[in-house]
């Protein structure tokens, strides 16, 4: 037996404490509906497939990111972001957001219990890989904690550590149903990307306006918003 490199063990065990982040997709049919006034029904769903890219593309290139797993049922989506890097789990309970994040954290779990998990957004086209290795430092030390949106009534990001529940409550007002159920909120300034999702035509102008990543902005350029 070949004896392992002291190297080889100390990058196994920074890998361990990187974090697994579970990703949701619906359906790009149905995707971005609150988009539909300043796109129209085509590009919305092109816009949804672009956020997903940009989310997908900037987590990927964090340091603090060990994988990241989409749950969804659109082939087409599935195949764009697994070429991206991403492990595809298809969305089996079927039963809305938070169950969908439930299963994507069982499918992490089952292959790597040790390691700390987070709920991502996909609709977060101004994601900076520097910007999110801060709020994922920043939730290290908590059990759970969110980041909320940009607008303070929903969430962008909820972080469990190795051990701990993700427990998500994603919806409506989600950041007051995360502090009520114990997760410590995440401030931070100059993170106004890890915060900037995108629902309808005047956050896409807001993402704009921080940079977006090169899918977004090509598919935006098609855009009447």
């Amino acid at each position: 037996m070949v004896p392992m490199h002291r190297d080889d063990t100390a990058a196994r065990a920074a890998a361990a404490l990187r974090w697994s982040l579970v990703v949701p997709l619906k359906p790009l049919a149905l995707a971005k509906s609150r988009l539909a006034p300043a796109a129209g029904g085509r590009l919305r769903s092109a816009l949804a497939l672009a956020f997903a890219q940009d989310t997908v593309a900037a987590a990927l290139a964090c340091p603090a990111v060990e994988e990241v797993v989409i749950v969804t049922d659109d082939p087409h989506a599935g195949a764009e972001l697994a070429a991206l890097g991403a492990r595809i789990v298809p969305d089996a309970p079927g039963a809305g957001l938070n169950a969908a994040l439930e299963h994507g954290e069982a499918a992490v779990r089952a292959e790597r219990p040790g390691a700390p998990v987070a709920a991502l957004n996909a609709d977060l086209p101004a994601l900076r890989p520097a910007e999110l290795a801060r709020v994922l430092e920043a939730a290290r030390t908590h059990r759970r904690s969110f980041l909320a949106d940009a607008a303070g009534i929903g969430t962008t990001l909820l972080t469990a550590s190795a051990g701990t529940a993700l427990a998500p409550a994603f919806g409506d007002a989600s950041r007051l149903r995360h502090l009520r159920s114990g997760a410590a909120e995440i401030v931070l300034p100059d993170v106004e990307g890890v915060r900037r999702d995108v629902d309808t035509g005047e956050d896409l102008a807001a993402a704009l306006s921080l940079g977006v990543g090169p899918h977004t902005l090509r598919t935006s350029a098609a855009s009447p918003a």
